[in-house]
This record gives structure tokens, C-alpha cells and sequence, in this order.
């Protein structure tokens, strides 16, 4: 697509915020990628020492996109972006909401001992941050167009490792259906991604990942390629899209087929 093109696909005239791309692996990375391909105008956000990651991926996609800096906890930065936004493209018609954190002592197996210090930050960072940017965000979005996505690792189950970020993804999607209760009225949309598991930095930070990757790999019944973050990026796209727009409120499963299963996880047990 050159410069004198008209943007063509299905996000084509949409502007999108991508929050949450490191490195090209990353899937924020992907999604951010994917939309450009379909026609959107992108911008990312980053924060901290990821910066110069974010920036050096941002130069990978065509056009690369501005990357500004944001601290998901701090209500003022995050309104300070939203004023860029406004200043800058006037309206905002898709978030993408791919944060997530918790200190090391909230995963591993210490979920008894876990102190609330480490706690809350792993529920500030990764459930409470959707409620903040979408607080600070929605008034630039309009009626039928506004769509804000954000990504799970489901929740409905306790996984051995996981520890606290699974409260915290339960939370996140709580978060998710309570919006598109409140924001339902603007005919805005909030739905969740629960991506199987994908070789991010961040998911390299949980133990025994390899074990779960493997397991999944093994058991989904469509088979599962950790290193592939096109499928995901792929129903984000539907979600921001106006075939999406009777959708609202959902938690939707992009993992090979895995969590309809009732797979054993006598392999990941076995990594305690």
C-alpha cells in the first residue's frame, strides 16, 4: 500500500492503540502487524526499559508506527496519552490491552505465601489497568466503532505455576464483562482473548512453561504452534471489526481447541 492508496480491510480508517509490544514475538507485536495489514493506523505504547525493545520491533512494520510511553499505573500518564491521542488523531476507534505483570514471588508454586505488596501489583498491572485505560480512552471512541480488546489466559481453572496471575486473569475478566455492561449503552464493545500458550518474553518469565507448551501441543485437538501468534492476532482483528459488532462481554478461546477438552495435567503437576 503506497501512500496515495486508499486503506483497504476490514480495520480500514480505524485507528487502533496496541499497548504491550516487546519484541516481534511479542503478540501484541502480531496484532499490531495484522492491523496494518487490514488497514488500520497504529500506535503503541511501551513503558520503562521495554522502550528501546518497542521501538526497534516498531521499525519492523510498515509504516512504523510512534511508540509512546506509558505507565499503566500512573492515572495521569495514562491520561496524558489520551490527550496525544486526541490531539493527534482527533478520535480512537480500537484498544488492544495486552499488559501483564506479577513479581516472581506471586508464581512458581508460592501462592500460599505470597505477600499482598506482590499481590496487588500483580492485580494493578494485569486486571485493574483495563478499568484505567478504558476509563481515559472510551470518550475519544464513537458509537458503533469502539471496540477494546484485551487477553486472558483462561481463568476458569487453577494451573499448577501459575499462581497469582490466575486470580488476576479472573479478575481481568470480570473487568472484561462488567465494561461492556457500562459501556454496552455507547455501543461500545469489550471482549477478551484467551490465547493458548504463546513463546513471549512474558511467558517465558512463568516456570515450567516448556511443560505446558508441550502438554498443549500434545492435546489440543487442533494441534497448537507456541510460536505462532497469527491465529490470535487474527480474532483480534474480528473482535475490533465490525463482524464483531453483536459481540460483547466474551471471553473467546483461541488455543486449538484445548480448554473444551478436560485435558489431564498430570504433566504439568509433575512440574511442581
Amino acid at each position: 500500500m503506497t501512500a496515495a492508496e486508499p486503506a483497504t480491510g476490514v480495520l480500514a480508517g480505524r485507528r487502533v492503540l496496541v499497548t504491550g509490544v516487546l519484541t516481534p514475538k511479542s503478540i501484541a507485536f502480531g496484532i499490531a502487524e495484522a492491523a496494518q495489514r487490514q488497514g488500520a493506523e497504529v500506535l503503541l505504547t511501551s513503558f520503562g526499559r521495554a522502550m528501546s525493545l518497542t521501538r526497534r520491533s516498531a521499525q519492523r512494520l510498515d509504516p512504523a508506527p510512534e511508540v509512546l510511553e506509558l505507565d499503566v499505573t500512573d492515572t495521569a500518564g495514562i491520561a496524558a496519552v489520551a490527550e496525544h491521542v486526541r490531539t493527534t488523531w482527533g478520535s480512537l476507534d480500537g484498544l488492544v490491552h495486552a499488559v501483564g505483570f506479577a513479581p516472581e514471588d506471586c508464581l512458581g508454586g508460592g501462592f500460599v505465601d505470597a505477600p499482598w505488596e506482590s499481590v496487588s501489583t500483580a492485580f494493578h498491572v494485569s486486571a485493574y489497568s483495563l478499568q484505567a485505560l478504558a476509563r481515559q480512552f472510551v470518550p475519544l471512541m464513537s458509537e458503533n466503532r469502539g471496540s477494546i480488546v484485551t487477553l486472558t489466559f483462561d481463568a476458569s481453572v487453577a494451573w499448577p505455576l501459575y499462581d497469582w496471575m490466575g486470580p488476576a486473569k479472573a479478575a481481568l475478566e470480570a473487568i472484561t464483562r462488567y465494561l461492556a455492561r457500562d459501556l454496552g449503552r455507547n455501543r461500545i464493545r469489550v471482549n477478551a482473548l484467551a490465547a493458548g500458550p504463546l513463546e513471549t518474553i512474558a511467558a517465558k518469565s512463568i516456570p515450567g512453561f516448556n511443560v505446558l507448551k508441550e502438554s498443549w501441543q500434545r492435546q489440543a485437538p487442533l494441534g497448537w504452534d507456541s510460536a505462532d501468534t497469527a491465529p490470535v492476532a487474527d480474532a483480534c482483528l474480528f473482535l475490533l471489526s465490525d463482524l464483531a459488532r453483536a459481540i460483547t462481554g466474551e471471553v473467546l478461546h483461541v488455543d486449538g481447541g484445548f480448554h473444551s477438552q478436560g485435558a489431564p495435567l498430570v504433566e504439568l503437576e509433575a512440574a511442581r
